[in-house]
C-alpha cells in the first residue's frame, strides 16, 4: 500500500523520464503532456489497488503504458524510410526551414548536435515497429527496467518480453546498418550530416561526428554493441530539456504531420 502524498513525491522523481518515454512511443508533445496528465489522475484515484508487488514507478509505467497502447492501437505504424519521406517533404516546405531557423538561432533549446538527432532519428524510426516490440525495446534499453518489471508492466510473461525484445533489436539493428551512413558507409541516410551542414555551416559534420563513441565504434565493433551504444546516447538525452530539444521537437512535429497525411493515402 502506498499514500496520495508517497505518489505525490515518487511520481515527481520520474516525471521527466515517463514524458519523455511517452513522446518516444507517441511522437507528439500534445499527447505526451496529456497523457502524462491522465496517468497521475489515473494513478491518484485508483492508489488504493497498489499492493507493493513493484516499486511505484513500475506501477505508474504500467498505467502510462496501457494508456499509450489505447491511444496507439488504431494508429498504423510508420515505414521504416519515415527519415526519407519526411525529408522530401521538408526541402518543399520553406516555412519549415524558416521556423527551424528562427528557433536554431534565438532560442536556448536551439543547437543542433549529431547525437541529439541521433537520438530524434530512433523515435522516428522506432514507430515502424510492432506496438509491443516498441515498448519493450523502449522500457529496457532506453529506461532500464528489468525483464521481470517489463513483464509486470505491459501484463505479459518474462518469456514474451524477452522475445519481443530479440525481435525489435534485431529489426532496428538491421534498419540502422542499412541505412545509417554513421555507422556504415553504404548507408544511405546522411540527414545528421546535412542537418549538421545546414545548422552549422562554420563546423565539419566529421568533426562532430568524431565526438561520438558509436561513430568511432563503428568500423571495430559489433552491430549489437553498435546498438547499445546508440541505445546510451538517448538515455543521456531528455528530448524535453536538451540544449536541442525545442529545434528537435520542431523537427518531430514536421515529421509527424507528414506521417499522418502520408499514411492517410496509404
Amino acid at each position: 500500500m502506498a499514500t496520495i502524498e508517497e505518489l505525490s513525491q515518487s511520481f515527481q522523481t520520474f516525471r521527466a523520464p515517463l514524458k519523455s518515454f511517452i513522446l518516444r512511443l507517441t511522437a507528439n508533445t500534445e499527447d505526451a503532456e496529456d497523457l502524462v496528465q491522465e496517468t497521475y489522475i489515473r494513478a491518484h484515484q485508483n492508489i488504493d489497488t497498489f499492493e507493493g508487488r513493484s516499486t511505484l514507478k513500475t506501477w505508474v509505467f504500467a498505467i502510462a503504458s496501457n494508456l499509450a497502447i489505447d491511444h496507439l492501437r488504431a494508429q498504423k505504424r510508420w515505414p521504416e524510410n519515415v527519415t526519407d519521406i519526411c525529408k522530401e517533404a521538408a526541402m518543399n516546405n520553406r516555412e519549415f526551414f524558416q521556423e527551424a531557423m528562427q528557433i536554431r538561432h534565438n532560442s536556448p533549446q536551439g543547437n543542433f548536435e549529431i547525437s541529439e538527432h541521433i537520438a530524434f532519428c530512433f523515435t522516428c524510426v522506432s514507430k515502424s515497429l510492432p506496438l509491443e516490440q516498441h515498448l519493450v525495446l523502449l522500457l529496457k534499453e532506453v529506461y532500464s527496467f528489468k525483464v521481470r518489471e517489463i513483464a509486470i508492466i505491459m501484463q505479459l510473461s518474462e518469456a514474451m518480453v524477452k522475445y519481443n525484445l530479440h525481435l525489435g533489436r534485431n529489426k532496428m539493428i538491421e534498419i540502422f546498418d542499412r541505412r545509417c551512413s554513421l555507422i556504415n558507409q553504404k548507408g544511405i541516410c546522411h540527414q545528421c550530416t546535412e542537418l549538421n551542414g545546414i545548422f552549422n555551416p562554420k563546423q565539419k559534420a566529421e568533426e562532430e561526428a568524431a565526438k561520438i563513441k558509436m561513430v568511432k565504434a563503428a568500423k571495430s565493433v559489433e552491430k549489437e554493441h553498435l546498438f547499445d551504444l546508440r541505445m546510451e546516447i538517448l538515455q543521456n538525452i531528455d528530448p524535453f530539456e536538451s540544449a536541442a530539444a525545442e529545434l528537435q521537437l520542431h523537427h518531430l512535429t514536421h515529421n509527424r504531420k507528414v506521417m499522418e497525411k502520408y499514411l492517410e493515402k496509404n
